[in-house]
């Protein structure tokens, strides 16, 4: 069975809306399944997704039964859905798969919205960076109701290698949050003890190989050591402004549902110091951590 089943007739179109790392890669990956896809980015030129059809938001929502949004953040996604007309009946049914990294609780809200209006919207935000983005193999933490959901996995088969329902509205952001709590965290760490490694004189990539047969590994020590940081090439994609925007979001969220977050919220503050300077570069530098940087 294609991966596009479902998404193939001409009456199903696709339109991404935020045309940037991921959503470049997104739509591109849409268009290489044989999805009719429109793009929406008012930033973007005709040709930045070979085979995607650049549209505005008021097209985009008039031909595209689906819109994928790859946005900033929670303000940008009400905005764009409130300029699309969604927020209020009148329109015919739209699904939307919400692929940012947002405010669980904005979503929660977005989608009830939604659903009052006669929309759906599950909350789809994803791992896998730009690289996974254009090969569809995005994870996909996915929160919606069940109807929405089973609406949306046709568009996810496509998107990405594996998709995992862990709730209802707004789960799927959370889910999102903890992953890259996480892997902030983990980033700290890692290089506290790739300090150690070099003080002591030994070599990475020995130590780290034992490591990662041993219960100490990480995604970070197995995938983000070797591929961005012991290779000096800092270029995954993903920006350490976003990450600092990201654990900054966790340690709010866990505040509002009344969960302290008393680690996360250190990593935090260290974070949002270390991209004040530089928000565009590479997130992986935070395992090259300046002196007197410490968890």
């Amino acid at each position: 069975m294609s991966r596009s089943d479902g998404l193939s007739r001409p009456e199903q179109i696709v339109a991404v809306v935020g045309l940037g790392n991921m959503g470049r890669g997104i739509a591109g990956t849409l268009v290489r399944a044989g999805v009719r896809t429109l793009g929406v980015d008012p930033a973007a030129s005709a040709d930045v997704v070979p085979g995607a059809e650049l549209v505005d938001l008021e097209t985009a929502v008039h031909r595209a039964g689906t819109l994928v949004l790859s946005l900033p953040g929670s303000s940008v996604v009400e905005r764009v859905l409130v300029d699309a007309g969604l927020t209020v009946p009148g329109r015919p049914r739209r699904l939307v798969v919400d692929t940012s990294t947002a405010d669980p609780l904005v979503t929660r809200r977005l989608a009830a919205v939604l659903a009052d209006s006669g929309h759906a919207l599950v909350d789809a935000p994803v791992s896998g960076g730009p690289s996974g983005a254009a090969a569809g193999q995005l994870t996909v933490f996915l929160g919606g109701e069940r109807t929405a959901v089973q609406d949306a996995e046709p568009v996810l088969r496509v998107l990405a290698g594996r998709v995992t329902h862990v709730g209802g509205p707004g789960a799927g952001a959370v889910a999102k949050l903890v992953n890259n709590m996480l892997c902030a965290v983990h980033l700290q760490i890692t290089g506290e003890a790739l300090g150690l490694v070099e003080a002591a004189g030994l070599d990475p990539e020995k130590v780290f190989a034992a490591v990662n047969g041993a219960s100490g590994r990480s995604a970070v020590t197995e995938v983000n050591l070797p591929r961005w940081i012991l290779s000096g090439t800092f270029d995954s994609g993903f920006p350490m402004g976003l990450m600092a925007r990201d654990i900054s979001l966790a340690v709010e969220t866990g505040r509002d549902l009344g969960a302290e977050l008393p680690l996360a919220a250190h990593s935090a503050g260290t974070w949002q110091e270390r991209s004040a300077g530089d928000p565009g570069a590479d997130f992986n530098l935070m395992a090259r951590p300046t002196t007197g940087e410490r968890i």
